[in-house]
Parts: structure tokens; C-alpha cells; sequence
């Protein structure tokens, strides 16, 4: 088993201090999605349910890597809950 490393590109990092995201949380989510879904340019899409919001995470998977692209929290309505 591969043990996967988490690598946050500069435009995550500075979207984690302006909304005050967790990086615990966002690699908790990428293991424990509630779904994923293809994105444009061989990107994924991972989004749990935390409390009344969503947690989406965009990000590529690298053979030993998660690359995060961005994260964000969105209402449920906009996107869905678990599925």
C-alpha cells in the first residue's frame, strides 16, 4: 500500500488563510469523501458534508500524491449532500 502525500499548491495555501480552512480537515476529506467526481484537465472533485455546509476539494492524484488545487465550503443546496 502506497502511502499518499498531500502537496498544497501556493493558490491553496493562500485560499486556506483567507477562509480560514483546516488542513486536517481537507486531508480527512480527500480519505473520507462523502463523493468524487471527474473534473476538467484530468482533475478530481471531492466533497464532504461537515455540519450545514460542504467541503469541496479540488485536487489531482499523483501515483504517491494528492495534489490540492483549491478548497472551499459551499451550501448543501448548491451541491448536494452524501450520495
Amino acid at each position: 500500500m502506497i502511502l499518499m502525500r498531500f502537496e498544497y499548491t501556493h493558490h491553496v495555501e493562500e485560499k486556506i488563510a483567507e477562509r480560514r480552512l483546516n488542513k486536517t480537515v481537507i486531508e480527512e476529506v480527500l480519505l473520507n469523501p462523502d463523493k468524487t467526481t471527474n473534473a476538467k484537465f484530468g482533475r478530481k472533485i471531492t466533497q464532504r458534508t461537515i455540519g450545514n455546509k460542504v467541503l469541496r476539494i479540488i485536487y489531482e492524484e499523483k501515483q504517491d500524491a494528492y495534489i490540492i488545487i483549491t478548497a472551499y465550503y459551499t451550501e448543501v443546496t448548491r451541491y448536494g449532500g452524501k450520495s
